[in-house]
């Protein structure tokens, strides 16, 4: 009886534990993404906590429920108790890739929040539709592009985006981010437990915002604002009015192809690793799933995509069935609906997430190198390296915008290191595959398939879909643009593709 009882409170501590995980993974990553537009590009916030953390919950909502009855299904069909559901939330690189390289740049360009708001819907409706097209042809394409090419680009996020950026918001308040790291990376990366066996997580979100409002109450940091602690009902609304935003988002087609291969990619690995872990899902379910949670979210203001989360043998180690992904999907839902989510964003101070944003940052680096051949990783290496071009407009814009200068007031030299920057920068997840790819294929002395990389490149460049000349990142025709910029990159990687096809293929 007692072994009994022990069992039963075991499980319901997993499957705790697991839904505090999926459910703080989620919340987490709506507030780093609200913090970038408000505090990156002076965003107005009311905007993304009634429309767009309402319109994103309902994807979450609805595809945790579908997985849940995936889970109830798989049970019924083997009799098993031990069936764990497939977690699923809101996929954290292309959420903060989105913030930085879409709806941040669009709102500078436009200063039209609804705007800016409607480009974001129309993104993720084009993520969800290649997702949906790319759910039939996922097995082909992992076989087609290289390891390196699909993870390089989403380590550089990983490493930068999501390990550098967040560290700087940790030390702006180093006291609330350090107990934060220390009790995070405390659980997560060594595994150790607290007394009493304490979920880490939740301790460090508590102890980091009572720290944190101790301070700013005190006087301690500048950028404290008193919170409002007010809930607002914001019922997600159906609308087809972004679509008329299409044309002005298809310059954002670069990043949303991308995303949307590499969240399939990723499902297709996750589903794998439940098969291995004992759970036998079929993968068209789990792909569809977040395909077309991703298009429904969109129509109702949301702008980030779901996808099955790395770690469902994690949850299963737990003791988690499918009661924490049924919690979530409800509790995402409801709170989001009576403002209690939006409340969680605007109360927990963006130190406080930092860390679990770095952890997260790291283990994309590390699955990219380990699951890459290891005689390819200069090929991912070489893949992050538009991501620091981002990573460096991204900082330098906010200093330049804040003084209030223009290119032309920049020396000679400063403005050709800006136009290779802006040029390095735009499409830099596209660049980044097809570099990662393109060195993959050369290191295989497979020369046929490293030169077809980079006549792509070449053909690509001509129209801005990557290193478009535009500070925006806007596509163009060659013929309409004044400088010769493009011609010459589109030179070079032709020069370059020649070079290779000379190369002598070994057999």
């Amino acid at each position: 009886m007692n072994t009994e009882h022990g069992s039963q409170q075991q499980n319901f501590w997993g499957e705790a534990t697991a839904f505090l995980a999926l459910f703080l993974d989620n919340v987490g990553t709506l507030i780093f993404f609200s913090a970038i537009l408000v505090f990156t590009f002076n965003y107005p916030a009311d905007l993304i906590l009634t429309r767009m953390i309402p319109g994103t919950a309902v994807g979450i909502c609805i595809g945790d429920l579908v997985y849940t009855w995936l889970a109830l299904r798989l049970r019924k069909k083997t009799g098993r108790t031990d069936v764990t559901a497939m977690p699923l939330g809101i996929d954290t690189p292309s959420t903060i890739g989105i913030a930085y390289a879409v709806m941040g740049p669009a709102y500078i360009a436009t200063r039209d929040p609804h705007m800016t708001w409607h480009i974001g819907m129309a993104t993720l409706f084009m993520i969800g539709t290649v997702k949906i097209i790319i759910s039939f042809f996922g097995g082909w394409v992992q076989r087609v592009i290289p390891t390196a090419g699909l993870l390089g680009p989403l380590a550089g996020i990983g490493l930068l985006l999501l390990g550098f950026l967040p560290l700087l918001e940790l030390f702006s308040e180093a006291v609330v981010g350090m107990v934060a790291l220390g009790l995070i990376f405390t659980a997560l990366m060594s595994r150790l437990q607290l007394p009493g066996r304490l979920p880490a997580v939740l301790v460090a979100v508590i102890a980091g915002t009572g720290i944190h409002f101790a301070l700013g109450y005190g006087g301690y940091l500048p950028e404290f604002t008193a919170p409002a602690l007010e809930m607002r009902f914001a019922l997600p609304v159906f609308s087809i009015e972004f679509l008329k935003n299409i044309p002005a988002s298809i310059q954002y087609l670069t990043i949303a192809i991308p995303f949307g291969i590499l969240t399939i990619i990723g499902g297709i690995n996750n589903t794998e690793s439940a098969r291995l872990a004992g759970d036998d899902y079929r993968t068209r379910d789990i792909l569809l799933t977040e395909a077309f949670t991703s298009l429904i979210a969109s129509f109702f203001g949301g702008v980030a995509q779901t996808t099955p989360y790395i770690g469902h043998p994690a949850y299963k180690k737990m003791g988690a069935t499918w009661w924490y992904t049924l919690l979530t999907g409800i509790l995402i839902g409801v709170c989001s609906v009576i403002g209690l989510l939006s409340l969680f964003v605007s109360l927990i101070p963006r130190a406080v997430i930092a860390p679990i944003f770095i952890f997260i940052g790291f283990e994309i680096m590390r699955q990219a190198y380990k699951d890459t051949p290891s005689a390819h990783s200069p090929a991912v290496s070489l893949s992050i390296l538009p991501v620091v071009a981002s990573l460096v407009l991204i900082i330098m814009n906010q200093f330049t915008g804040e003084m209030g200068m223009t290119p032309d007031q920049l020396t000679t030299r400063l403005q050709i290191m800006l136009q290779s920057l802006t040029m390095l920068s735009n499409g830099f997840i596209l660049t980044g595959l097809l570099w990662g790819s393109m060195l993959a294929f050369l290191i295989d002395h497979n020369t046929r398939k490293a030169a077809l990389c980079t006549a792509v490149c070449a053909v690509l460049t001509l129209f801005g879909i990557i290193h478009s000349v535009m500070p925006t990142g806007e596509l163009y025709l060659p013929w309409h643009v004044t400088t010769g910029a493009h011609y010459m990159l589109a030179l070079a990687y032709l020069m370059l593709s020649g070079i290779f096809l000379l190369l002598k293929k070994e057999q």
